[in-house]
């Protein structure tokens, strides 16, 4: 069973339908969804199964879920950090070995 996508108002917390244009509670007007979240913001058929930056969906009943738990992993560094840190590092154990030895 797919789980419907549950919108509420961003200004006062309340439920509100799928298609409605202002909050019944407090009126306020949307222009957009934002997600509670992470914050994404955009159009409401972005979040037809959930928000797209983070998957995070209300549950029925008042519950959150995370529909992607984990993100791409960061891709690795460039080689040239990897080629800088072992420089540096070797420089500053040449100087403490010519420090000691003197």
């Amino acid at each position: 069973m797919k789980k419907k996508p549950r919108f509420f108002c961003d200004n006062c917390g309340a439920e509100v339908d799928r298609y409605v244009k202002s909050c019944p509670r407090c009126g306020r007007f949307f222009a957009s969804v934002r997600c509670p979240a992470c914050g994404f913001s955009g159009e409401e058929r972005l979040f037809a199964g959930g928000c797209p930056s983070c998957g995070y969906s209300a549950l029925p009943g008042g519950g959150a879920a995370r529909l992607r738990e984990q993100k791409a992993p960061a891709p690795p560094l460039p080689l040239w950090v990897y080629v800088f840190s072992v420089t540096a590092l070797l420089a500053v154990l040449a100087v403490l070995f010519f420090a000691i030895t003197k």
